[in-house]
């Protein structure tokens, strides 16, 4: 998932690099919102490996 975070986030650049202000904005969004779900993940399979006791 982190991959597809830095894909939108180059596409991003790309977009505002060639002046697609809209474009842009709805990649760094879409970026954005799938670090997230990243950080939500990664911190419930944190604490499920830590209760299992690792």
């Amino acid at each position: 998932m982190l991959r597809w975070v830095l894909i939108f986030l180059v596409l991003a650049l790309v977009a505002a690099i060639f002046g697609f202000g809209g474009i842009a904005s709805a990649f760094a969004g879409i970026a954005e919102i799938l670090f997230y779900i990243f950080l939500v993940i990664l911190v419930i399979a944190l604490i499920a490996g830590f209760s299992r006791g690792w």
